[in-house]
């Protein structure tokens, strides 16, 4: 074998006939040589895909290099020399597939692609995998159809045509084919019959639907024609309607233009409008101006006279009065606050003081002295004061007050009142003035406006003409209005027709009218569609008679099919009886072969071994009285159990395919490792035995 698959690169593996042990250490390629040896002979499942805890095939075995995955096999075969060749193309590896007689290059017809492994081992690869193909990691036979069909017709038959199991299939097809839960020929023919008697039923009441429609659209149709008449008689009412209003509308308008034509010629003969508008506005403005100027004059007050002045200063201006009260004011401040006369009474005073010490010191003359001139200033003094109080007197007699303050608020309210005066005069005399210019300019604006007459009856005469302007714009618009409702109507009036065909009797308005006679078409429409979806219906469901010979040869079928699986039913109940029978056989046959090789291995410790159709395991040991299942075993136990299940196998199935065996003995003890060898030497004799191990005492074994 030459490979390029995984690890291998374009690496060989040379086998020798009968008992070949590979020796190699972990991960040296011995899983990926049993792996190419059944991609080369059964090819690569191209489908598989890969999932989070298992890689398939075509992605865990694609080159680590990265070339296209290929291969060679040379071998011989029923004498022949010949060559297997798998090559990768495109997407697909392994896809190119050839084998040849190695000598000679000739095409091997008889090998395909497809049936390579089968030709060669005589089994599919399922069965080669749980037979001769053993692997530490897949140890026990799992059920697989392919394996149990051939131990089955193997044991039953005694050979492998699968007639039995053909028979069986075939049968058991016809019975599925005529009904299989809700599926079948027998399901398909009810389904059919039910829908014909559906279709029949339905096709029967679409006719009653349809004769009821017909019958209600006939009753539509005449009820229609009668609302279309009514409506006419509507429409020729209304046409005769419009035509009235046309006329009475044009009647109007040439009254509208003949007042138009009226008022056109007295207005040609007046001023224009804007010139008496504008005279109107003239008059009006002075009418308004007059009577504002009169009410102002009306409310003009008399001329102000000038204030009468205190008694005080009667005969005084204005500032010679305020003059003198200043003068005053000061005066009276001297006299209150100096007082002259106290100073004479205080040298009176001193002089007589002085009088005593001298009168003791008997200085009577110089006492006398100071007598006389202390009397001489007491009167002095006396004087002044009597001077001094006459002055002040008369001050306050002169104002009628002791307090300058007032004499002074006197003055003042007195040059108030004067300046007021001074300031109305002056304002009385401004507006009279301004009365006299406006007085002025309304009697020059009369004379212009009205000359000599009335301005009443010239306003009068001027608001006539005005109104005879606004008549005549009033009477263009009448006219205009009646002008536009003539042409409107003339636009909307409905044309003359002819007069409704038969008589009506009918009241409706032409809106309730013709609600219902849409109402009406509405109706007609939806039932004429449903009566066209019934017909359609009707047509798309087939002829009545039709559809009855149709159903009574489908329930001729369903008997007919009814009959079909009745007798299928029996025939698979009687085979599967002569089955269970012969299949009494299939157990003995192969766990008595199991029975020895496992004896071998154990030095006969396990005598009794037994299987079911599943090929699940049941051994007894020597002092044991009941079988148990191999999950009561040791691990290397259970896998010496199905080591020998499967030699038994593989001498059954494939007595000359090679038996390739994948580190199968790393649980095994020596003393049983040496039997399953022995057990193998035995199978080498008749078959090429290919042993992959990771251990050395396999080669050490055989070699003692």
């Amino acid at each position: 074998m030459t490979a390029t698959f995984g690890k291998l690169e374009n690496e060989t593996l040379t086998l020798e006939p009968g008992l070949n042990i590979i020796e190699a250490p972990n991960e040296w390629g011995k899983s990926t040589w049993c792996a190419f040896l059944l991609a080369m002979l059964y090819g690569l499942d191209t489908r598989a895909k890969s999932t989070r805890t298992t890689l398939a095939d075509k992605e865990r075995f694609a080159p680590w290099s990265g070339v296209p995955m290929s291969g060679r096999i040379n071998l011989n075969w029923n004498g022949r020399d010949i060559t297997i060749e798998r090559s990768s193309k495109g997407r697909v590896p392994m896809g190119v597939f050839r084998a040849y007689e190695t000598k000679s290059g000739l095409d091997v017809q008889e090998l395909t692609a497809a049936n390579c492994g089968a030709v060669l081992l005589g089994v599919e690869q399922s069965v080669f995998r749980r037979a001769g193909f053993i692997r530490q990691s897949d140890m026990p036979v799992t059920q697989d159809d392919a394996l149990r069909r051939r131990l089955n017709d193997l044991v039953t038959t005694g050979d492998e045509s699968g007639d039995g199991e053909k028979l069986a299939r075939e049968l058991k097809e016809l019975k599925n084919k005529c009904r299989y839960n809700r599926t079948g020929l027998i399901p398909q023919a009810e389904l059919q019959r039910h829908e014909l008697e559906e279709k029949i039923n339905e096709r029967y009441t679409l006719e009653v639907h349809s004769r009821k429609l017909k019958e209600r659209l006939g009753e539509i149709k005449t009820s229609t024609q009668v609302l279309e008449n009514h409506l006419k008689a509507l429409e020729y009412a209304e046409a005769e309607a419009d035509a009235s209003r046309v006329a009475e509308a044009r009647v109007l308008r040439d009254r509208a233009e003949a007042e138009v034509v009226s008022l056109e010629e007295i207005c040609a003969k007046q001023p224009a409008k804007e010139e008496v508008e504008r005279k109107i506005r003239a008059i009006e403005a002075y009418r308004e101006d007059y009577a504002a100027a009169q009410l102002e004059e009306a409310e003009m007050q008399a001329q102000p006279l000038p204030p009468v002045p205190p008694e005080l200063f009667r005969g005084m201006k204005l500032q010679q009065a305020g003059d003198m009260v200043a003068e005053d004011c000061q005066r009276y401040a001297l006299l209150t606050q100096k007082k002259p006369w106290l100073a004479y009474y205080v040298l009176a005073w001193l002089s007589l003081l002085l009088a005593f010490p001298l009168a003791f010191m008997e200085v009577y003359w110089g006492a006398a002295a100071a007598v006389a001139v202390g009397l001489a200033f007491g009167i002095l003094g006396m004087r002044k004061q009597k001077s001094w109080r006459r002055e002040t007197e008369m001050l306050e007699e002169k104002y009628g007050s002791a307090y300058p303050e007032a004499w002074q608020m006197l003055f003042t309210a007195y040059e108030e009142e004067q300046r007021n005066y001074e300031q109305a005069l002056l304002d009385y005399r401004v507006f009279r003035g301004d009365l006299d210019i406006q007085h002025t300019f309304l009697q020059k604006q009369r004379e212009s406006l009205f000359g000599g007459q009335s301005p009443e009856k010239v306003l009068e005469i001027w608001l006539k003409m005005q109104k005879n302007w606004e008549s005549y714009q009033q009477a263009c618009r009448e006219y205009q209005r009646a002008e536009k409702y003539l042409n409107t109507l003339q636009e909307m009036a409905n044309p003359p027709v002819d007069p409704p065909a038969m008589e009506d009797h009918l009241t409706y308005s032409t809106e309730e009218t013709e609600r219902l006679l849409n109402e009406a078409r509405a109706e007609q429409q939806r039932l004429q569609n449903r009566l066209g979806q019934y017909q359609g219906r009707m047509e798309a469901l087939g002829d009545g008679d039709g559809l009855k010979e149709e159903l009574q040869t489908v329930e001729q079928r369903i008997t007919k099919l009814e009959e079909i699986y009745a007798a299928t039913t029996i025939a698979l109940d009687t085979l599967a009886q002569a089955r269970q029978e012969l299949q009494r056989r299939f157990a003995p046959r192969i766990s008595k072969r199991a029975q020895e090789l496992l004896g071998a291995m154990t030095a006969g410790r396990y005598d009794r071994l037994s299987f079911s159709e599943d090929l699940s395991l049941l051994a007894g040991a020597q002092q044991e009285s009941v079988l148990h299942e191999a999950l009561w075993r040791s691990e290397g136990t259970v896998d010496q159990l199905y080591l020998a299940l499967r030699l038994a196998v593989a001498e059954e199935l494939t007595p000359e395919a090679p038996l390739v065996l994948d580190d199968a003995f790393v649980r095994f003890d020596n003393d049983r490792l040496r039997s399953a060898l022995e057990i193998l030497k035995q199978e080498a004799e008749q078959k090429q035995v290919i042993l992959f191990t990771c251990q050395d005492r396999e080669k050490r074994f055989c070699a003692e």
